[in-house]
């Protein structure tokens, strides 16, 4: 009996090529990686990959969507937290994105800058999706801009769309310089600058 609810929680083909997917095309972005590199990974016969997936894109967009389920997830506990002072929660989201999520993430950097550098090689539906998902961050970060105004945090009038997007901008980027120079140095500057100078 216990073999068989081992047997029943193995993970399905499907699972292991989106959880495998995951980690290849992080590592080696979304062109680098192969279908092969993909199917290897997750130890699956290559078919499994066609029989899941209508193409390389419909998989691309499925490991998105994983990806982004995370993303949410450290938005809700920490831009959108309204438990905790506004911009600690700003600070929160900036090292949950980055430190936190991934030890590794100097190198291998956010899947969704990944993404958003290659687009022009993807196809629409997955640049779309792109720019909804970085919509929805701009937006979170507005919203807790808006929170740390009322809290006092900032003043009254308070640019905060204006500045959300900036500051989604400049942590993409220095995330992306984070991968060039192989340590957290960018987005240790972004911080430093971004509460001393931007978040007077």
């Amino acid at each position: 009996m216990d073999e068989h609810i081992w047997f029943m929680a193995r993970p399905s083909n499907r699972e292991r090529i989106l959880t495998e997917g995951l980690r290849v095309v992080h590592e080696r972005g979304f062109a680098g990686a192969s279908v092969r590199d993909i199917v290897q990974a997750a130890g699956v016969p290559q078919g499994s990959f066609t029989n899941h997936f209508a193409s390389k894109e419909a998989f691309g967009l499925e490991i998105l969507e994983l990806y982004f389920a995370e993303s949410r997830c450290i938005m809700e506990r920490t831009l959108r937290n309204d438990a905790l002072p506004p911009l600690a929660r700003l600070a929160a989201f900036i090292d949950g994105n980055t430190t936190e999520r991934d030890a590794d993430c100097a190198r291998k950097g956010c899947l969704l800058g990944n993404f958003s550098a290659e687009a022009t090689e993807h196809g629409e539906a997955i640049r779309h999706r792109l720019a909804d998902m970085l919509a929805e961050i701009e937006g979170s970060i507005a919203y807790c801009l808006k929170a740390a105004t009322e809290a006092g945090e900032l003043p009254r009038g308070f640019p905060c769309e204006e500045i959300a997007g900036f500051i989604l901008a400049s942590l993409q980027g220095a995330i992306l310089l984070s991968k060039v120079d192989g340590n957290q140095a960018p987005v240790e500057r972004f911080k430093q600058v971004l509460f001393s100078k931007v978040l007077r």
